[in-house]
């Protein structure tokens, strides 16, 4: 069983960075992917980054390419989301998963709210 636990989220003006921590419990941390998906209000969610069990294969979804940056760092069982250039439209809740690819994974974490203010 693994366990996730979401922190970094909150208000931030459009144009700025913020940057998502995810601290996993459990299992192996290294010998497992990662990943973030978010849910906008009314919207269904989707992925946004992943990345392989070592931190050399990763996958952006098209509409953050260029500004979000998903890492690990196996040692400290964390993984990170750094997203620049925000956009009101990134206004959503933030959930790191763990174990998959695409769109099936199977551990989830609580969530954290990012809100972009125009």
């Amino acid at each position: 069983q693994v366990q996730l636990v979401e922190s970094g989220g909150g208000l931030v003006q459009a144009g700025g960075s913020l940057r998502l921590s995810c601290a996993a419990s459990g299992r192996a941390f290294s010998t497992y992917s990662m990943g973030w998906f978010r849910q906008a209000p009314g919207k269904e969610r989707e992925i946004v980054a992943a990345i392989n069990w070592s931190g050399g294969m990763t996958h952006y979804a098209d509409s953050v390419k260029g500004r979000f940056t998903i890492s690990r760092e196996n040692i400290k069982n964390t993984i990170y989301l750094q997203m620049h250039s925000l956009k009101p439209e990134d206004t959503a809740v933030y959930y790191c998963v763990g174990e998959g690819w695409g769109d099936t994974w199977s551990y989830w974490g609580q969530g954290t709210q990012v809100t972009v203010s125009s």
